[in-house]
């Protein structure tokens, strides 16, 4: 895209609009059979640069040549897919499962098959109880990966924890909710279309005195004497979700980098994030989620690389000779969102864990290469090290 901007003398951001599905085309079939499901990518690109300060920082990056500095911004526009659910693309299944539990002192016990590793599941899953059911977050334990404990499940993979299993939990979390309903009428003797659930109670709409805790009515459940009809003992409910369709969240990168003339040293002076993951549940976590893409994005843009010998011997089989970023190596990460919620699931979440790697590792080589456009240069192949830089600043060598 940059190439072709450059060569009809347009602005990059202004050719990648003039090429956008529109939001009224959505869903969209691609050419390669994807189907997209929504999207606005245009809100994404207008916030990347009002955040930037597109026009401001050319003017800088002009400025800074002027001064002989090679000084360059970069842009990259992306979609990605996530939320990997239909069982016809993955060998394994595509579903997911879950199982929510009343337990007899009324708090709340959950199972997901989608086992966090440190994406912080544990506390949207447990956050979305208790939103759903009205009582504090300590009063939620979400359970997994142990298989003595989880019944099913297909796994952690492809940004798809929160868009199904998140999607299972919420089915699950429904369906005991509606049977929990049913037995407060019952103890209430109200109708259950009448009774809110709040505050760790559940009581008559407008009148909060009559309401019954989820102790009580869970222990009524536990031992219901007389059973409601068309009820059964206990408050413990299983569903599966398998979506439609993945999902395709989106989103805008720009950056500005600096060269320098004598060393090739690449140094990253901005980078602002605009990402669209759809609905959030935990816009904290979303952003510790992009904070660490983007780390791992602008490590394999600039140094990380896997090295051998001229006879096959890996060179860099540990960290002592690796490279990896470190916080040194980072700016301020400058970001932001759009919300674009997708119809596959009704939580209208797509999925996050790799976005911050998509779009920093483009923009950062096309700021590059906009850095050392003086040269000639188009195109540079990743990893950005200083000693291929020198050579391209010194013997017009890419």
């Amino acid at each position: 895209m940059d190439i072709l901007a450059a060569a009809l003398g347009m602005d990059p951001a202004e050719l990648r609009r003039k090429n956008f599905i529109q939001p009224d085309q959505f869903p969209y079939a691609t050419q390669m059979g994807a189907v997209y499901d929504s999207g606005d990518y245009e809100k994404a690109l207008d916030l990347g640069l009002k955040n930037a300060g597109w026009d401001e920082m050319k003017q800088q990056r002009d400025a800074a040549r002027a001064e002989g500095r090679l000084v360059g911004m970069g842009l990259a526009m992306y979609v990605e897919v996530c939320g990997l659910g239909p069982s016809s693309s993955l060998p394994t299944g595509g579903w997911e499962h879950s199982q929510v539990t009343i337990e007899r002192d009324g708090r709340i016990s959950a199972t997901t098959g989608a086992s966090p590793h440190g994406q912080g599941n544990e506390t949207t899953f447990a956050q979305m109880l208790a939103d759903q059911f009205g009582v504090p977050l300590e009063h939620v334990t979400i359970h997994h990966g142990d298989t003595g404990v989880v019944k099913q499940g297909i796994g952690t993979f492809g940004s798809r924890s929160q868009a199904v299993a998140g999607t299972a939990l919420h089915l699950a979390g429904g369906k005991v909710k509606e049977k929990m309903a049913k037995f407060a009428a019952a103890l209430i003797e109200a109708h259950e279309d009448d009774l809110e659930f709040e505050n760790g109670r559940i009581s008559v709409k407008g009148v909060p005195d009559s309401g019954k805790t989820f102790a009580e009515v869970a222990g009524y459940a536990y031992v219901p004497v007389p059973l409601p009809e068309g009820l059964t003992p206990g408050l413990s409910e299983e569903a599966f979700f398998e979506p439609a369709n993945n999902t395709y969240p989106f989103g805008c990168h720009i950056s500005l980098v600096e060269v320098d003339r004598e060393t090739g040293e690449l140094t990253l002076l901005r980078l602002v994030a605009v990402d669209d993951a759809g609905n959030l549940i935990n816009p904290l976590i979303v952003e510790g989620q992009i904070h660490g893409g983007l780390a791992q994005g602008i490590g394999q843009a600039m140094i990380e690389e896997v090295r051998y010998s001229e006879d096959g011997q890996p060179l860099t089989a540990s960290f002592m000779d690796y490279a990896i970023p470190r916080a040194a190596d980072f700016p301020r990460f400058e970001l932001d969102h759009t919300v674009t919620p997708t119809p596959v699931n009704p939580l209208g979440a797509k999925g996050v864990g790799e976005a911050g790697t998509l779009g920093s590792t483009p923009c950062i080589v096309s700021a590059a290469v906009d850095a050392l456009s003086e040269f000639g240069v188009k195109h540079i192949d990743m990893m950005l090290r200083p000693e291929k830089l020198w050579q391209i600043i010194h013997g017009g060598q890419s």
